[in-house]
């Protein structure tokens, strides 16, 4: 099925950060209470045609900041040859994971094979070497490396992997009486976040009706980033509005690409 237009009827809900009295949430719940779910390896086609096995893992990731690369590195270091197919065989160094971009950012390197760029922590589907349990397969290496130690993908993949396609956003608000609070926005990362080159990619999963097939509501399933986005008593709240929005919408409020 083509993907839905961009632009269409949401409903939002704003409300106080529970932990925060300067903060004030505004969550899209059009998409959160929406049928979406990450379909890699079920159907994905890769934001790329010439690289539908990768996902959107082709550019490599940004890291948000030093914290961030700093807590990847300390899982990078864990990995092994049986856990990544780009392992170099020795003590991974900097420079066999990390990148410098045009801008000069640092991010995940890539590398290319056949022809098709990713993320050098993408194994490609004929990796199965054996070894550690449950290595092997393709995906990403640091996401398969938390599931071997029972964590949640979250603490060993860069923030943007874990956070897409959820969005969160801050913008500073002055009030009519001059106080402010800061606004912080939890919502769709649709094309448009990837900035002007996302209406160039080939394919894209948050507006595609192929991938809005979950059971349950995405604030449900994506509940751990969400926390983790927000905090607790902030999500624990969302989850209410939404659970209310479940009961009271109508047609209107849906997403166009849930299942009708």
């Amino acid at each position: 099925m083509p993907e839905v237009d961009l632009v269409f009827p949401r409903a939002y809900v704003e409300f106080a950060d529970p932990a925060d009295p300067d903060q004030v949430f505004r969550c899209d719940l059009t998409w959160l209470t929406s049928a979406y779910t990450c379909i890699f390896g079920s159907g994905c086609r890769g934001i790329y045609a010439d690289a539908p096995d990768s996902g959107c893992c082709t550019l490599g990731a940004h890291f948000s900041d030093a914290d961030d690369e700093r807590r990847v590195a300390a899982y990078v270091a864990q990995l092994t040859p049986a856990l990544w197919q780009r392992h170099p065989g020795r003590e991974v160094r900097d420079e066999d994971w990390v990148e410098v971009d045009d801008e000069g950012d640092r991010k995940t390197a890539t590398a290319v094979h056949a022809g098709q760029q990713a993320c050098v922590f993408h194994n490609r589907p004929d990796f199965a070497p054996g070894g550690d349990v449950g290595a092997g397969g393709a995906g990403c290496a640091l996401h398969g490396l938390a599931l071997l130690q029972g964590r949640h993908p979250l603490e060993t993949k860069p923030d943007v992997c874990w956070q897409l396609p959820i969005r969160r956003t801050f913008r500073d608000v002055e009030r009519q009486d001059g106080t402010t609070y800061t606004e912080v926005s939890i919502g769709e990362y649709d094309r448009r976040g990837w900035g002007p080159g996302g209406h160039d990619l080939d394919w894209y999963c948050s507006g595609n009706t192929e991938a809005h097939v979950a059971v349950e509501p995405l604030y449900v399933t994506s509940a751990a980033e969400l926390v983790e986005l927000m905090g607790r008593p902030a999500y624990d709240e969302l989850a209410r509005h939404c659970d209310a929005h479940l009961r009271s919408r109508s047609a209107l409020a849906l997403h166009p690409a849930d299942p009708r």
